[in-house]
This record gives C-alpha cells, sequence and structure tokens, in this order.
C-alpha cells in the first residue's frame, strides 16, 4: 500500500488539484491511501467564523470536496486535523502514519513575496525525508 499525505488549505482547486495527481498513481483505487490533513492555524482569518467554534476539519469545503473526489476514485481516504504550525504538524503527521510521499499544493507567489513571508512549501521540502510532490496550484 502507497500511502501519501495531502495537506490543504481552504482553497478548493488546489486540493482538487492534489487529488487529481494521487489519483492519477498507478492502480490508485487498489494501492493508494490517502490522508487528507487541514491544520487550523491563529491565522486561519479566511475561516468563516462558525468554524472557530466546531473546528472540524470536515466542515471545510476544500477537505470535503478532496475527500469526495478520492472516494469516488476508489482511493480509502482517511481525515487528519490539527492546529498549531503548519509545517511542524504536516512533517509530525507524515511521521506518524509512516507516508511514503507528501503531496502538497503549489501557489503562485513572486520573489518577493516568497522572502517576506517565507513559503511552507518549501520549508516541507527542505526538511522532509520524504518525497515530496507539488502540484499546480489547480486554478483555471
Amino acid at each position: 500500500m502507497h500511502r501519501v499525505l495531502i495537506p490543504v488549505d481552504t482553497n478548493e482547486d488546489r486540493a482538487l488539484a492534489q487529488v487529481d495527481y494521487v489519483t492519477s498513481l498507478p492502480n490508485a483505487d487498489e494501492a493508494v491511501e490517502a490522508y487528507i490533513l487541514f491544520v487550523f492555524t491563529d491565522d486561519s482569518d479566511d475561516l468563516p467564523q462558525e468554524f472557530e467554534k466546531f473546528k472540524s476539519a470536515s466542515r471545510i469545503g476544500s477537505v470535503r470536496r478532496a475527500q469526495e473526489a478520492l472516494e469516488e476514485a476508489g482511493v480509502e481516504v482517511t481525515i487528519l486535523e490539527d492546529s498549531g504550525d503548519t509545517e511542524d504538524d504536516i512533517l509530525s503527521e507524515a511521521d506518524a502514519y509512516d507516508v511514503d510521499s507528501i503531496v502538497l499544493g503549489g501557489r503562485k507567489r513572486s520573489p518577493v513575496g516568497k522572502a517576506i513571508f517565507g513559503s511552507v512549501a518549501q520549508g516541507i521540502i527542505l526538511s522532509s525525508d520524504r518525497p515530496v510532490v507539488v502540484t499546480g496550484s489547480g486554478e483555471r
């Protein structure tokens, strides 16, 4: 069984681009086990107010859409949630579930934006001892 960790944020297009990659793996319906991870952070300003009370990853649209698409493709799915530091949480969950790879959704950023704000994807790529795949943003 090939285990993949799919960390998603609130962007549904990006999450579906990550799922497209996973479902394109050979024999995905029989050989892939997917873990969708949503990390609640203190700066989750893009989350609607009502999620603050419940903070359940299954209530996030991008998580639901990714789960539905994976299940439709016959891929076994587990939803994970965490709170705190996104990069550390992704690496911790990758270790905890002993995943074979991490599938990140890329964002378009200017060179200045990368220098000022940093990049979770860059941190994961540099820090992980597992293969990391970065998909496109999924924007059409």
